[in-house]
Parts: C-alpha cells; sequence; structure tokens
C-alpha cells in the first residue's frame, strides 16, 4: 500500500512536458522547468497568458514526482520503517522545500495577474480580486472579459521613480 495516491501516468505525462535542469548546489531539490521562459514585466498583458506566465505552478508536479520516488522507497523497504527512514531523508526534504515553492509561486503569479489586470484595464484591486473569484472561463476570457466591460486604459500608469526629463 502506497503512502501517496497518485496517478502515475497523469504525474509522467506533466514531468515530460517540463525541461530537465542541470544539478545546481543552491537549488538541488529542483529538477525541472518550464520549457517557455516568462515573458518581460513590460510584455502586454494578453501575451502573457498566451505565454503561459500564469499557468499553474510547475512546481505542483514537481512534487508529485517526489512522491512517486517516495512510493516506490517505501514499497522497497516495507518491513523495515528504520530502512525507509534512511533513503528517504532526501526525498522528504525535497518534497518540502518543492511545496514551499509551489505555494510561493502560486501567491507570487495571483498578486502579479491583479497588479497586471489593475494597470491595463479602468478597474480596481477590489474589483478585479471579485472579477476573478465569480468568473468561470479562462484568464484569457477573463481578460477579453474586462476589456468589453471596463475598458483599456490610455497608458499605463506611472510607477516610482525618476521622472522623465523634458527637452
Amino acid at each position: 500500500m502506497p503512502l501517496y495516491n497518485i496517478d502515475k501516468e497523469t504525474v509522467l505525462e506533466k514531468i515530460s512536458q517540463l525541461q530537465p535542469l542541470n544539478y545546481n548546489q543552491f537549488r538541488w531539490w529542483r529538477r525541472f522547468d518550464t520549457k517557455n521562459k516568462p515573458l518581460h514585466k513590460y510584455s502586454d498583458l494578453l501575451d502573457k497568458i498566451q505565454n503561459g506566465d500564469y499557468e499553474f505552478s510547475h512546481y505542483y508536479w514537481q512534487v508529485k514526482y517526489s512522491e512517486l520516488e517516495i512510493n516506490e522507497i517505501y514499497d522497497e523497504c516495507y518491513p523495515d520503517y528504520t530502512k525507509f527512514n534512511e533513503k528517504n531523508a532526501m526525498n522528504g526534504a525535497r518534497r518540502k522545500r518543492l511545496w514551499d515553492d509551489f505555494e510561493k509561486d502560486e501567491k507570487e503569479k495571483m498578486l502579479q495577474i491583479e497588479k497586471d489586470f489593475q494597470l491595463t484595464f479602468k478597474i480596481s484591486r477590489t474589483q478585479i480580486k471579485k472579477e476573478i473569484e465569480e468568473f468561470g472561463g479562462t484568464l484569457e476570457e477573463l481578460y477579453h472579459y474586462c476589456e468589453n466591460q471596463y475598458g483599456k486604459r490610455q497608458k499605463r500608469l506611472e510607477t516610482r521613480g525618476r521622472p522623465r526629463k523634458v527637452i
């Protein structure tokens, strides 16, 4: 009986869509990354959505992959729990760090979505939070809905920093 109930085929399919990483001593727990890199922060919101910058975090599938490995070690060492604990120490630490990365990544993506929608459309943060919670479609459909409902800004909101030089 495995420790984690996981659909192996789904996890392996999702992992095959990711790009393997070379070993990094500072981020040893990460094994994969997305194939397409995120666009620059000043890129158009629709381009970012179509590029997949706001898609579900790939760290989740890395966690599930490490849980598959933990299940294999558990099946191998079943009656002997001390042997299991010795062999599983690295995978347990990897799983914990990947969960932390997943939660951090998802939180950052949600905050960035709210910020980008606010900068692109004539809408407040509270309104966009409400729209995200109530809207039932994809992010691209939400983009087109907000474009029709609220309208685009003429130019992006000014950010802090040095003002432009007047000639």
